[in-house]
């Protein structure tokens, strides 16, 4: 039996235990266990019955978890952080909770930054909101709600403007505390740059359907929205049947076809980069926890099956952007989980870059270590400040600089600014060190 954060399986509970040892393993040890349900007995009864008051034990043993000094930052105003010798902002904080960040760059030149805020992930009322960046400035004003509703909870915002100046919102929704597979996808549009909004409108009604990642404008100029389908819960039982498509319309959003995209079975939340006019390249996060995977299309329908990179996922989203001078970056958890690799951890975060389309990535570089000494433990806790820097979004604005926006332990959402040849410059203390 292993100690840690080894977890031995139960259908129908988990238990967190701190266990006490004597002699040469005198002190306190915390064990996970989840049984199977033919152990369940032969295991948990004499652990519990020589372990009494270990669930209140394991509650006291969590680290402090919200950081005073988070709160005082998050004021929007972009700082340069001599360590990491770059420039970072802390976004205002509006409601308790903060996640899933997405970026996009209007054709005003204002930078848009949306995400999903409320009390905790899949809870009632929480809703979407939006901070902005305007053009000129390096600073980011107070966030503003878009829409939330009681009873339901949305997520995952996407934003994509039109070439008529016309701005679309997409995102989930989904009855609160209900899980993810009852979840469909929402639409707005803005005619003022975002900062009004139509009510939101049913768009995909299959249950499952979840955004993350932006809209790809094809060759002949019809549009691809990647979707994934979650058919689980969420993270758990059955997460190796959620799958990834490509919904796709050639009448400005009027009506969209879905496509599957092959061996994406346990491959969700979908990338999508225009490499040529004929060629799209898909990076995918994976629920195995082991790898990032990709494929390739020449249409946007028909894919080739996804297969591993050499980049580690730790099941938990990625985002990659090509840049103006054809090289592509990933932004993404430099870790990955299973026996001898990891705990999953979802930090670091680091930014890889590739110079010959995705085939190699000779150069990564942590933008978020996290905190010392903090884990798995601190981690896994539902409530804002624990250990979590995740789901980075990134992207090129025009004047070439790189932005990535990512959630600071469900807190606020933060920002790190860099140009493509500091990539090259530092290093990262994650699994992938960079292969050339």
């Amino acid at each position: 039996m292993q100690y840690g954060n080894r977890i031995l399986e139960c259908p129908d509970f988990r238990l967190e235990l701190n266990l006490r040892f004597s002699g040469s393993s005198a002190g306190t040890k915390k064990m996970a266990i989840r049984p199977s349900a033919f152990w369940c007995g032969f295991i948990l009864l004499p652990i519990l019955a020589a372990n009494p008051g270990g669930f209140a034990q394991s509650a006291a043993k969590q680290k402090p978890l919200l950081d005073p000094a988070v709160a005082r930052r998050a004021d929007g105003v972009e700082r340069f952080n001599k360590t990491l010798q770059a420039a970072e902002t802390y976004l205002p904080i509006l409601y308790p909770s903060s996640h899933a960040a997405n970026l996009y760059e209007l054709k005003n030149g204002d930078v848009l930054c949306v995400w999903f805020s409320g009390t905790w992930e899949g809870s009632s009322g929480v809703g979407i909101v939006v901070s902005r960046r305007p053009a000129g400035s390096r600073n980011w004003g107070p966030p503003v709600l878009i829409d939330r509703q009681a009873g339901v909870s949305y997520q995952n915002p996407v934003l994509f403007q039109e070439p008529d100046g016309t701005l679309d919102l997409y995102h989930s929704t989904q009855d609160a505390d209900a899980g993810e597979a009852n979840a469909h996808v929402l639409h707005l549009k803005s005619k003022d740059n975002g900062v009004t909004w139509t009510k939101p409108a049913l768009l995909f009604a299959k249950p499952g359907a979840f955004t993350r990642d932006p809209v790809v404008v094809l060759k002949d100029g019809s549009w691809l929205l990647p979707l994934s389908y979650i058919t689980s819960a969420g993270i758990g039982n059955g997460q190796e049947n959620n799958y990834s498509v490509a919904e796709i319309s050639t009448d400005r959003g009027a009506t969209w076809k879905e496509c599957v995209m092959a061996g994406t079975e346990g491959k969700i939340q979908p990338s999508v980069l225009a490499l040529a006019p004929d060629r799209l390249l898909a990076f995918y996060r994976s629920r195995a926890g082991d790898f990032i995977y990709s494929s390739t299309s020449l249409d946007g329908c028909a894919w080739s099956p996804a297969i591993a990179t050499v980049l580690p996922n730790n099941n938990s989203s990625i985002e990659a952007f090509r840049l103006s001078d054809g090289h592509l970056v990933i932004a993404f958890n430099n870790s990955s989980e299973g026996p001898g690799v990891g705990d999953g951890l979802r930090k670091p975060v680091s930014v890889a870059l590739s110079e010959d389309g995705g085939r190699t990535w000779p150069y990564v570089r942590d933008i978020e270590e996290g905190r010392p000494g903090y884990g798995l433990t601190e981690q896994t806790a539902k409530k804002p400040g624990r250990e979590e820097y995740s789901y980075p979004s990134i992207l090129e604005t025009r004047s070439g600089e790189i932005l990535v926006a990512f959630t600071y332990r469900r807190q606020t959402i933060k920002l790190v600014s860099f140009t493509e040849n500091w990539i090259r410059q530092g290093g990262t203390d994650g699994e992938f060190k960079g292969r050339r």
